[in-house]
């Protein structure tokens, strides 16, 4: 499948999620980008993408589309020829999952940028399925968030408005 392609298919796939029985237009998508995230791509842009004319993302361009559409950035290019979708890891489907509930997370808390801003940060590396289960560890072993919150963040770890979480609520 080509970058167009699935340009293509995330905008139906949109256009159905927001009830509107119809993909989204280009125009249509580039206004919800601007007005979502913050930021967009030209109608034009959209086209030449979707037409096979700029076959080729800048890595920002990418990472727009993919925080937009909640997608793996790695999904947005073409596929190598012979590639099937049954070759796809588990892993890499659980990690776009992953992802997409991290972008939702950050719409969830508005009110919070500092929570917003953490959740968007985990949703952005590479492997954001590792980055959690990492963070999981940190908070099992006895004494090291309290540790690592001193030594990156000192200000707010002598704090009282914003207390460590007791260890009750760790494994």
């Amino acid at each position: 499948m080509t970058l167009g392609d699935k340009l293509r298919s995330l905008r139906a796939v949109e256009g159905s999620l927001r009830g509107l029985g119809r993909p989204m237009t280009q125009l249509e998508l580039a206004r919800a980008m601007k007005r979502e995230v913050g930021r967009g791509l030209s109608q034009a842009y959209l086209s030449q993408i979707e037409n096979g004319s700029r076959p080729h993302l800048t890595q920002a361009t990418r990472d727009l589309l993919a925080r937009f559409f909640r997608v793996y950035p790695g999904f947005l290019v073409d596929d190598p020829e012979g590639y099937s979708l049954g070759l796809q890891s588990d892993l890499r489907a659980t990690d776009a999952k992953v992802d997409r509930w991290l972008y939702a997370g950050v719409e969830q808390f508005p009110a919070d940028p500092e929570l917003s801003e953490a959740l968007l940060t985990i949703a952005e590396v590479p492997d954001s399925r590792q980055a959690l289960l990492l963070l999981s560890e940190i908070l099992r072993a006895p004494g090291l968030a309290e540790r690592l919150s001193e030594v990156l963040r000192p200000a707010r770890a002598t704090s009282s408005e914003h207390p460590p979480p007791p260890n009750s609520l760790r494994n």
